[in-house]
């Protein structure tokens, strides 16, 4: 995620930041080593390289939302499933729909229900009906909460930076284009997938 944030700490949000129903779940709250499990140690010399590859990017994965998430917590008391959404809605200042926020954080819709929910009542984000469709809701930042999201993101970017300040630039560019093709292929192999299921049950009995 591209965000814009300074090395330095900030000043504590409000506690009422915190959580997304008010308590952490346990991934949340666990220590960092909790969540920097090395997957790289489940393969061996013998495994294909792509089993070892994926093995690698799981555990840098792990590695950086695992730090990522305690530094929410710690300099914003915020979790990261919060700091997901709103960033989300800072992209689109006129709002987005509950349906769209669920597919662009690839969870479920009870997940961001649940999010939005104290967001709404912490007063960071509204959530209007749509006049042309009783069921849908349109969620937007207030005020508030973008002034509140731009504190965390400011902070966010330079972590991120620094996480990744070993690789240089020109190799950073390369892992980045890298992964941006495995991306794309990935997709469309979704879709193909898509696709054949939704044939197959067109044509069952």
């Amino acid at each position: 995620m591209s965000t814009r944030v300074s090395t330095r700490l900030s000043p504590r949000v409000s506690p009422r930041l915190a959580t997304k129903v008010g308590t952490r779940t346990p991934a949340e709250s666990a220590p960092i080593h909790a969540a920097s499990v090395d997957q790289e140690s489940r393969a061996r010399g013998s495994d294909h390289d792509a089993l070892r590859l994926w093995l690698r990017l799981l555990t840098c994965t792990n590695l950086i939302e695992g730090r990522i998430r305690a530094r929410l917590r710690e300099n914003f008391d915020c979790t990261l499933p919060r700091f997901d959404l709103m960033a989300q809605l800072e992209r689109h200042p006129e709002g987005l729909k509950m349906g769209e926020i669920s597919k662009r954080l690839m969870v479920t819709g009870g997940n961001v229900t649940g999010v939005t929910d104290q967001l709404v009542k912490e007063g960071l984000v509204t959530r209007e009906g749509m006049p042309q469709d009783r069921r849908a809701y349109i969620v937007k930042l207030t005020a508030g909460g973008r002034k509140a999201f731009q504190r965390m993101a400011h902070e966010h970017e330079q972590w991120v930076a620094g996480l990744f300040g070993e690789l240089g630039e020109k190799d950073r560019k390369q892992l980045h284009g890298l992964l941006g093709e495995l991306k794309q292929a990935l997709a469309q192999d979704g879709k193909v997938t898509d696709t054949a299921a939704q044939h197959n049950t067109r044509t069952q009995p």
